[in-house]
């Protein structure tokens, strides 16, 4: 299931969020505030290990580093990275 690295304050997690809730995507959202230190550990990692950004998305072992929401450049990479979209997203 797809991965999203999020923070409660964090507006492009929130746009990110319902996105993928109105293209009817699974996901499961994880709070990087709540999350545990090799969870926090692993998203600076895929964030070129300086720092966590978020959102960040993991699935299957593939991570988009955490760049903002926009739409359809989050699309691609949700197709880049193998994620199953809906006919019609």
């Amino acid at each position: 299931m797809l991965k999203v690295y999020s923070a409660t304050w964090c507006p492009h997690c929130q746009k990110a969020i319902d996105w993928l809730k109105n293209q009817k995507i699974p996901f499961e959202v994880i709070d990087i505030e709540k999350a545990g230190e090799e969870t926090v550990k692993k998203v600076i990692g895929a964030n070129g290990g300086d720092d966590w950004v978020v959102p960040t998305l993991e699935y299957r072992g593939l991570w988009r580093e955490g760049k903002g929401f926009e739409a359809a450049s989050f699309r691609e990479d949700l197709v880049r990275m193998g994620v199953e979209m809906p006919a019609d997203a």
